[in-house]
């Protein structure tokens, strides 16, 4: 797990002398010396477990840094809860901008009420609230599940089992990915919805649900659907151990460097390509615009890219 230094307003200043002897970035000097003030970005994310969250993280530090903003980055550990507390505790510190990776639809809307009652622009990156926040920079999830759904309807002749792994329950990319599926699946009578139920974005959770329905379903299993790639190389895992594997399509979402791996090597069959870097990025860079008052997109959505073994090349790093 990657851990972050939080760093206060009120730390800031009590430890200035400190601060001032320690060195500052070539973006910390160029802000001081423009006599701009710097900014301060408040950023709690769903969970800094899973990769694809932490890859949007990083590009947020890495664009804060280049534009000499101090982020106070804090981990939400999947609780709606405890990041609508966190969100209080951004309010009550002054930051300039918040940028949310909401845990909930519902139970994170609370925080984005908050942040905009106390005139604070937020910002919510890769998933979404029934509160409608200052901006949102993500991805359209139904339009993942439809991708993905459709490579299993034509890998399968349209004719076939499928189980489905969803995300954390409540959560925007599993209610959309779940919508994107379904939709697919009402075109193709031949595809049967054989078994659904969460693994919670975990590879572990993944791998043990698959164990289940292998159990249950056996040979009656012709493709998975799982919301996300670490729950997709747990399927993977549990049918290469039963001897399933190459009876089974499975695909699954974000193109992580394990999931790029296991497409090169043909035990994922395709994954489907987010893009981390962008959401991360724009996300700070709307946060900035909001706070300086320029025009920024409400709005703005990064498309999805199947990744199959035919294009591997243009996604692996």
């Amino acid at each position: 797990m990657k851990y972050f230094h939080t760093v206060t307003l009120g730390s800031l200043l009590s430890l200035g002398v400190l601060l001032a002897g320690c060195g500052q970035s070539g973006s910390d000097t160029k802000s001081q010396e423009s006599g701009e003030k710097k900014l301060t970005v408040g950023v709690t994310m769903l969970s800094m477990q899973n990769e694809f969250i932490v890859n949007v993280h990083d590009e947020i530090e890495k664009k804060a840094q280049e534009a000499g903003v101090e982020l106070i980055t804090v981990d939400a550990e999947r609780s709606a809860l405890k990041q609508i507390e966190q969100v209080e505790s951004f309010i009550a510190q002054k930051v300039d901008a918040i940028i949310m990776n909401p845990c909930e639809v519902e139970a994170s809307s609370p925080a984005v009420a908050k942040a905009l009652a106390a005139k604070i622009p937020i910002i919510n990156v890769n998933s979404e609230t029934s509160t409608t926040p200052t901006a949102f920079v993500g991805s359209d999830d139904v339009e993942s599940g439809r991708i993905a759904m459709k490579f299993i309807a034509e890998k399968l002749g349209g004719k076939g089992n499928v189980v489905m792994m969803h995300g954390y329950m409540g959560q925007a990319a599993q209610i959309k990915r779940e919508q994107g599926a379904r939709e697919i699946l009402k075109q193709y009578p031949g595809l049967k919805l054989l078994a659904h139920q969460t693994a919670e974005w975990d590879r572990a959770k993944g791998m043990s649900l698959m164990e289940n329905w292998i159990q249950s379903y056996g040979n009656q299993i012709n493709a998975v659907f799982a919301h996300n790639d670490e729950m997709g190389m747990g399927a993977v895992k549990a049918l290469t151990d039963a001897g399933l594997k190459e009876k089974v399509v499975v695909v699954s979402i974000d193109a992580i460097p394990d999931a790029l791996q296991a497409v090169k090597k043909g035990t994922l069959d395709a994954t489907v390509y987010q893009n981390a870097e962008q959401q991360g990025g724009q996300a700070i860079e709307t946060a900035i615009k909001a706070v300086k008052g320029r025009p920024f997109d409400q709005q703005t959505l990064i498309p999805f890219q199947l990744v199959t073994k035919e294009n591997l090349s243009k996604f692996m790093k």
